[in-house]
């Protein structure tokens, strides 16, 4: 018997018990972070059923959100819009299909692509921007001396912001969504010389209003996730340049997670209220 094996088992056996360990750790991490977060939406939702905050905060942060995210979403829409139109033609040239083309382009625009790519661009722009923002003011004392002269950094800093994401970032899934079937129907008619009037005609049968408030409903949550999470990330900046840089990337990647996961469960939710209001659909 190998002298040497009870050793390489209680090495083993304490290897374990250190991932264990860490994993536990972790999960009380996340735990923790999950809490705080909760407790600061509730207090940014709070000021804003108490208490609006000045005008001039809102039209700001209105025109910082939407205003200034306007070409860069308009210009992605309409392309996603062709991307869709040249992967699904040859698909659906070989069965005659061309002029379906339409209803798969904008229920993907109006469902899925719409939302969701709107909302990662605007967390990457709008988000990243406004982690930086605080998380310089946090690291600068900006936040601490307004505290200091009375004045509740949440309902200044962060109310503005999230009411300007809840509002903005919807508008602007429509305006994606837009562009995407105007981008699609344009490549599909002047590139691919499907007929118009059947193109639109399908288009008009195979959608609904129900499609659009699909998109619109889940944007609401997007924008409101990513400006809680950014706000948050700011707000709890580490010290230096390097504690700001990281805030900024972990306010894009922690909401890029949280709207594929809303994307996910929204979906789920909506389908089961659809088919609660219409049974007949169904089958």
């Amino acid at each position: 018997m190998d002298a040497n094996q009870p050793t390489r088992r209680g090495g083993l056996l304490s290897a374990a018990a250190d991932a264990i360990v860490d994993l536990g750790a972790l999960l009380i991490l996340w735990i923790e972070g999950v809490g705080d977060i909760t407790i600061f939406a509730g207090r940014t939702v709070s000021w804003l059923l108490t208490r609006l905050p000045s005008r001039a905060l809102i039209v700001d942060s209105f025109y910082q959100v939407g205003v200034r995210s306007l070409p860069v979403v308009a210009l992605t829409g309409t392309f996603i819009g062709m991307v869709l139109a040249v992967q699904a033609y040859f698909q659906f040239s070989r069965f005659g299909m061309e002029t379906r083309l339409g209803v798969m382009i904008n229920l993907s625009m109006f469902r899925e692509l719409g939302p969701v790519l709107a909302a990662t661009m605007l967390a990457g722009r709008v988000g990243s921007s406004i982690a930086a923002e605080l998380g310089t003011m946090r690291v600068t004392e900006q936040i601490d001396a307004l505290s200091s002269m009375g004045a509740n950094p949440i309902r200044h800093l962060v109310a503005p912001r999230f009411l300007a994401c809840l509002l903005m970032i919807p508008s602007l899934t429509i305006m994606a969504m837009f562009m995407g079937v105007v981008g699609g129907a344009f490549y599909c008619i002047y590139v691919f010389q499907v007929d118009p009037y059947f193109y639109f005609h399908n288009s008009q049968d195979g959608t609904s209003p129900w499609d659009l408030f699909y998109g619109v409903f889940k944007s609401v949550f997007f924008g409101a996730a990513i400006a809680i999470i950014s706000c948050y990330r700011g707000f709890n900046c580490a010290p230096g340049a390097e504690g700001v840089g990281r805030a900024s990337t972990s306010a894009f990647v922690t909401s890029f997670v949280v709207i594929l996961a809303l994307d996910l469960l929204l979906s789920v939710f909506l389908d089961n209220v659809y088919f609660f209001l219409w049974p007949d659909e169904i089958n």
